[in-house]
């Protein structure tokens, strides 16, 4: 099961932070300080995988990550998850929200924050990963934008 995704830009700014186990809001800040400084350590020809922090789990979780451009995305999951496919669902959602935002930036998730949390909540939900494929997604996110549109229309 996935327990979080975390995004942050190169400088540790959190961009997305999503819990799937309820944390205090001062213990999830020292997750995303934690999990940033055990990603930025270590060099990018190093494996996408590692133990989780002492915060979130130690051992019995991992983190799996990917770095895009400014972005880490960090997906904190127990052992049942396989690394393999969550470094999957990471490009999924990547290349998901590159194609809904045409070259998605750090600056599309600061200013189209509600967007990107429907695009994670097409993704996963609770925790439990809900969509892989992503033209079903992105047609979702297209049905939700038309739905937008016509509610808009009729309150003009």
């Amino acid at each position: 099961m996935i327990q979080a995704i975390l995004v942050f830009n190169n400088h540790g700014k959190p961009r997305l932070v999503r819990f799937y186990q309820r944390f205090p809001e001062e213990i999830q800040q020292q997750i995303v300080r934690e999990t940033f400084h055990l990603v930025l350590k270590r060099d990018d020809n190093i494996c996408n995988f590692l133990e989780g922090g002492s915060l979130i789990g130690g051992s019995d979780y991992k983190l799996i990550y990917r770095h895009y451009a400014t972005l880490y995305f960090v997906f904190c999951v127990d052992s049942s998850e396989s690394e393999l496919g969550i470094l999957d669902l990471i490009q999924v959602f990547v290349e998901t929200l590159d194609k809904c935002f045409e070259n998605v930036c750090e600056l599309d998730l600061i200013f189209h924050m509600d967007k990107v949390h429907y695009i994670l909540q097409e993704v996963v939900m609770g925790g439990m990963v809900l969509e892989t494929n992503m033209n079903e997604i992105v047609a979702q996110i297209e049905a939700q934008n038309r739905l937008e549109k016509s509610e808009d229309q009729v309150l003009a």
